[in-house]
């Protein structure tokens, strides 16, 4: 399995920059998720590491093989598309081995092919279609037997274009527990394309997050999550995303001050560089709810309440002028139009310029010692 390097890459459609001059590397043997909206430039990435598309600028390693000259075929991947290529007429077990045959080894060697193509059949949860005409199965089961196609030939590295995206509910969720199961198992080199966030935060070793042909941020799914270092990753991971309050800074003597709604008490950063304003950003689920006030807790009401995933409450709060959601669990009863408590932990609390780019300060209660 290969590593895959991309050095100052750089995609022009005539005054579109769909990817501009990117530098990462995709580590050997792990599943990295292009993250992303529509027109992201993530999908163009993918072609051109798939040589289905030639850069304007910039290189390409497999290992330590420049491959940007050489052919799809001839760089040793695998692909699956957002609808399944599967070859009529023929059973799945058929499917899945015929690439195999164009091998010479593996059509001298039988019981390895035999052993690749059962491995993937298992893991793939594909036992009970093995025998089955491919054009009497549904969508996923066909987008299943795709997927285990590649899988066998055993490419350098895999590459999926949203496959998940033109399948039916149940069939996407059958879909995803088999990826994952792949994954694990197999431990390929996979790029995956999605736009979906569940998918990135289930399936990635490592997502890289895209915005307008530019990486925004790659890291693990839970350092995008919860350490995003632009706005908009605060935006686009969560359901909802990030609560974004526009806050004044307020500085005294050496000291810089956050008076806020959200705070009982002034809050104390660490200097931003001689910014006026920050916005203050908190994720819902982290956002906690009182019955009863407390020294680190502001009153708030209850305008909205609805049920969301997993049965949990989503609740938009008013604090003062602003308007906040907290995402509770199910046995945490609150009414529309409830007075509450809310704590906005310090810890959890992550401060982005008005030009969208995190902030790492430190926040402590200016009053915190007197509090006690």
């Amino acid at each position: 399995m290969s590593e895959i390097r991309l050095v100052n890459l750089r995609k022009e459609f005539k005054e579109l920059v769909a990817v501009k001059d990117i530098s990462i590397t995709f580590p050997s043997s792990t599943v990295t998720c292009l993250l992303g909206p529509s027109g992201c430039g993530k999908s163009t990435l993918m072609r051109i590491i798939a040589g289905l598309e030639e850069p304007s600028s910039g290189d390409i390693y497999f290992d330590n093989e420049r491959v940007n000259d050489l052919s799809p075929s001839e760089r040793h991947i695998g692909m699956v598309f957002q609808y399944p290529v599967v070859y009529r007429g023929m059973d799945v077990y058929r499917n899945i081995e015929l690439p195999l045959l164009q091998d010479p080894y593996l059509r001298r060697h039988q019981a390895e092919r035999k052993e690749r193509v059962e491995s993937v059949i298992e893991t793939l949860d594909l036992t009970h279609a093995v025998g089955k005409d491919i054009s009497t199965l549904d969508n996923g089961t066909r987008q299943k037997v795709a997927v285990a196609r590649e899988v066998a030939r055993q490419p350098r590295i895999i590459l999926f274009d949203e496959p998940i995206t033109n399948v039916d509910v149940d069939s996407k969720v059958q879909l995803k527990q088999a990826l994952k199961k792949l994954v694990k198992r197999h431990k390929q080199t996979i790029i995956y394309v999605t736009h979906d966030q569940t998918e990135a935060m289930t399936l990635g070793d490592q997502i890289v997050l895209m915005r307008n042909g530019e990486i925004v941020q790659s890291g693990t799914p839970g350092e995008i999550y919860n350490h995003p270092n632009d706005r908009f990753g605060g935006w686009f991971l969560g359901n909802p995303g990030m609560n974004f309050v526009e806050h004044q800074v307020h500085r005294d003597g050496g000291a810089t001050y956050l008076a806020s709604p959200l705070f009982q008490q002034p809050v104390q950063i660490t200097e931003l560089n001689g910014h006026q304003q920050v916005l203050v950003g908190i994720r819902p689920e982290r956002v906690r709810l009182h019955q009863d006030g407390l020294p680190c807790t502001v009153e708030g009401e209850i305008i909205r309440r609805s049920i969301v995933v997993g049965g949990q409450h989503l609740l938009t709060i008013k604090v003062g002028g602003q308007t906040i959601k907290a995402k509770v669990p199910p046995d945490q009863l609150f009414e529309e139009h409830q007075r509450v408590w809310v704590e906005c932990p310090l810890e959890h609390i992550t401060l982005f310029a008005p030009e969208g780019y995190r902030f790492d300060s430190t926040l402590t209660y200016a009053q915190q010692e007197e509090t006690k």
